[in-house]
């Protein structure tokens, strides 16, 4: 009875998680402009979505959140990865343990507050909001995730591989390339992803910090257009779209990662 219930409740959780995006997959392939009613089978909003000139907002506020994500992410991957490599090599315990809370405390952060002291910091050095401001701070909240990402690898690594390599002539920062970046390089990959996820999900520290010059990413457009009434019903297809790319790069990532493990037992 116990596994049953364990089971039951897993499966409920999982259909209240995923029940909405697939109602949101199925009304994308009808042309009903409200969520809900059914005006029989059409590629229709899909064809609207990619033609060019419809939908030119919504298309920038896509790229917009794409470009400052992929940005962010890669900046926000090589600041991690340097932090976690100078947190784990840290030899007083103290010092270390406070680094790594520190590190914690901003995810634990609420988002909002990290978005609102982002925004008078910049407020108060007299920076221009827009791009750079909102790049800038997805990096800020993203680069604590790439750190705990990477940690548990230097923890699992030989310490005593970049020595040898000093050892052998190796410099300092060849022995970082071509010794510890191998070692680390799935928590550095997953650290990415998970910020360009981050990126792209956030909506807090975005519109804190996106500027009044007509800057937009999809969160931000998605909750300005809610407040006029209505949303624009080609987000359905984006959004199926959108999923349908993550579910795969999640797939293969898992796949890859599987397959190493395999490999490395073998």
């Amino acid at each position: 009875m116990k596994s049953f219930l364990a089971k039951a409740y897993l499966w409920v959780l999982l259909i209240m998680l995923y029940a909405p995006i697939l109602l949101i997959a199925i009304f994308s392939f009808t042309e009903a402009k409200v969520l809900g009613n059914w005006n029989g089978f059409s590629f229709g909003l899909y064809r609207s979505l990619f033609t060019l000139g419809s939908h030119t907002s919504l298309m920038d506020a896509v790229a917009n959140t794409l470009i400052i994500g992929l940005v962010s992410s890669t900046f926000a991957t090589l600041h991690g990865t340097i932090s976690a490599i100078g947190i784990f090599n840290i030899r007083n315990k103290k010092i270390k343990g406070t680094m790594s809370t520190l590190n914690n405390i901003s995810i634990l952060n609420a988002d909002i507050i990290t978005g609102v002291s982002l925004f008078l910091l910049f407020v108060s050095l007299g920076v221009t909001q827009g791009y750079v401001t909102l790049t800038l701070a997805h990096i800020t909240f993203c680069t604590p995730y790439v750190v705990l990402s990477v940690m548990p690898r230097l923890q699992q690594m030989n310490p005593n591989t970049y020595e040898a390599a000093l050892d052998l002539g190796a410099t300092p920062f060849q022995a970082l390339w071509k010794v510890i970046i191998p070692q680390v390089k799935g928590g550095m990959v997953a650290g990415f992803i998970l910020s360009f996820l981050l990126s792209i999900d956030d909506f807090e520290v975005s519109v804190f910090n996106l500027g009044t010059n007509g800057l937009q990413t999809l969160s931000t457009f998605i909750y300005a257009d809610s407040r006029k009434g209505g949303l624009t019903p080609e987000l359905r297809p984006l959004i199926t779209i959108f999923f349908l790319i993550i579910l795969a790069i999640l797939i293969y990532a898992n796949v890859k990662s599987a397959k190493q493990k395999k490999t490395s037992k073998a």
